[in-house]
C-alpha cells in the first residue's frame, strides 16, 4: 500500500502540509507552522510571491530543462537547498537524518541545524551530498569552537552563521500550546497540554522510540548534550556579533554563509568580514515580526552585494513558480524550510522526497510555459517587479 504522501491526491505542499497537521500533535505542528507575534511577516513571506509577475516567452520548445547550479563551488542538481529547521527529530524519528538522505539522493545540499536531535556525524554519514552546518554561539566560544571543528573533522563543506537570534522571538502558538510546561519539572503543570500528545498514539509510539524528549548532541557543555528545556535562555547568551567571525572563521578554515541578512548595509558588513554568501532571511517570520518579506529585500541584497559574494534566499518557497522567481530577481538559489519540514512531519523521509519532487516539477513546468531551457537563463526580463522595490536606501 502506498505511503499518504505518495498518493495521486498529494498535489502541493499545501497538501503534505494538512498531512503533517493531521500526525502530529498540535504543539508540534504549530513548532512548524508558526511565527512571531501576529505572524504579519510569516503571511507576507509566501503572499509576497503574488506581486511579481511572470513575463513568457512563447512558442518555444523546451525538451528539457536545467536545473543545476553551482553554490560555494559545488554543482547542485536543484536549486533549492533543504534550510536548517532546529527539533527536526520531534517530527520524525531521526529526522534529520532522513532529510539529508532525501537532500542527498535528490542531488542537493541539507543544511543541519545546530539545535539538532541527531548527532552531526550521523547526519553527514546519512547524505550523499555537501551537508552544512548551522551555527548558534549557544554554550559560548569554547562550545562553538569544539562543535565546528567536529563539523569541519565530518566533512561539512560550509558553515552558516545565523545572525538574527539577540533573542528568541515570542511564538504565540508555543505559549497556547503549553511548550514551557511541558519541558518543565512540574507534573501538574503539564497536564493540561498532554492530551494533545495522547490524541496522536502513532506519533507518540515513534517518538518514545527514538528516546522522547530531546537533547542537543551537538552542543555539548560540562561533557553532557544541552537538555531541551535550556535553548531559549541559551539563544539569549549568544549572540552572534561581527567581531565573533573573525574567530569563527579562524577556527573553520573554510566557506562561511551569513543567514538573516536583510538590508544592504549588513549585506556590505557581511562581505567584508569574509562572507562567500548570503542568505536573505528573516528566520522564517520567527523572529522580528513586521520586517521585510525576504522576496521583496533581495533585489537590495543583490545590488549591494554586486557579485562579491553569492545571494541565497529563504522565506515562503511553496511552489516551483516561486523557486523561479527568486531566480530573477538575482538569487543564486533559495532554501526551502517548512515545504520539506510538512514533508518531514507527513511521512518522514519519504514525505521530504514528496517535497522535493513537487518543487522539481513545479519548476520544470514553470520553465518550459515560460520558454527558458535552464535556470542559469532566468534573469528580471522574465519578471515584472514593483518599482518600489528597486529603490535602495
Amino acid at each position: 500500500m502506498p505511503h499518504a504522501v505518495d498518493s495521486p491526491r498529494v498535489v502541493n505542499i499545501s497538501d503534505l502540509r494538512r498531512l503533517a497537521e493531521r500526525r502530529l500533535p498540535r504543539a508540534v505542528f504549530d513548532y512548524i507552522d508558526g511565527g512571531a507575534d501576529a505572524e504579519l511577516t510569516l503571511r507576507e513571506n509566501c503572499r509576497v510571491y503574488d506581486d511579481v509577475i511572470l513575463r513568457p516567452r512563447n512558442a518555444v520548445a523546451i525538451p528539457e530543462c536545467d536545473l543545476h547550479v553551482t553554490v560555494l563551488g559545488r554543482r547542485l542538481e536543484l536549486p533549492f537547498l533543504l534550510a536548517p529547521v532546529g527539533s527536526s527529530r520531534m517530527f520524525y524519528p531521526r529526522g534529520e537524518e532522513a532529510a539529508a538522505r532525501a537532500a542527498g539522493a535528490a542531488g542537493t545540499a541539507y543544511i543541519l541545524s545546530t539545535l539538532s536531535g541527531c548527532r552531526l556525524e550521523d547526519v553527514k554519514a546519512a547524505s550523499t551530498g555537501p551537508v552544512w552546518y548551522q551555527l548558534y554561539l549557544v554554550g559560548g566560544r569554547e562550545v562553538a569552537g569544539a562543535t565546528i571543528e567536529r563539523a569541519r573533522l565530518a566533512g561539512f563543506s560550509a558553515l552558516a552563521v545565523t545572525i538574527d537570534t539577540a533573542v528568541s522571538g515570542l511564538r504565540e502558538r508555543d505559549v497556547r500550546n503549553g511548550t514551557k510546561e511541558l519541558l518543565g519539572r512540574s507534573t501538574w503543570a503539564r497536564l493540561p497540554f498532554l492530551p494533545q500528545f495522547l490524541a496522536r498514539p502513532r506519533w507518540l509510539a515513534g517518538f518514545l522510540s527514538d528516546g522522547g524528549l530531546m537533547s542537543f548532541p551537538n552542543v555539548v557543555i560540562a561533557g553532557r548534550p544541552m537538555p531541551y528545556a535550556d535553548v531559549a535562555a541559551a539563544l539569549e547568551q549568544s549572540t552572534v556579533s561581527w567581531a565573533d567571525l573573525r574567530w569563527i572563521r579562524d577556527v573553520w578554515r573554510g566557506p562561511i554563509v551569513i543567514k538573516g541578512v536583510l538590508t544592504g548595509d549588513d549585506a556590505r558588513r557581511a562581505i567584508d568580514e569574509g562572507a562567500e554568501a548570503l542568505v536573505v532571511s528573516n528566520h522564517g517570520g520567527r523572529q522580528l515580526d513586521g520586517v521585510s518579506a525576504t522576496l521583496r529585500a533581495l533585489p537590495e541584497i543583490v545590488s549591494a552585494a554586486n557579485g562579491r559574494a553569492e545571494v541565497l534566499l529563504d522565506g515562503g518557497i511553496r511552489r516551483g513558480s516561486d523557486v523561479a522567481k527568486a531566480l530573477c530577481l538575482g538569487a543564486r538559489a533559495v532554501l526551502c524550510g517548512r515545504a520539506y519540514a510538512y514533508g518531514l512531519g507527513a511521512g518522514g523521509g519519504a514525505g521530504v522526497a514528496r517535497a522535493i519532487q513537487i518543487l522539481r516539477a513545479d519548476l520544470v513546468r514553470t520553465l518550459k510555459l515560460l520558454g527558458c531551457a535552464s535556470v542559469g537563463e532566468l534573469d528580471r526580463s522574465y519578471a515584472e517587479v514593483p518599482a518600489a522595490w528597486l529603490q535602495y536606501k
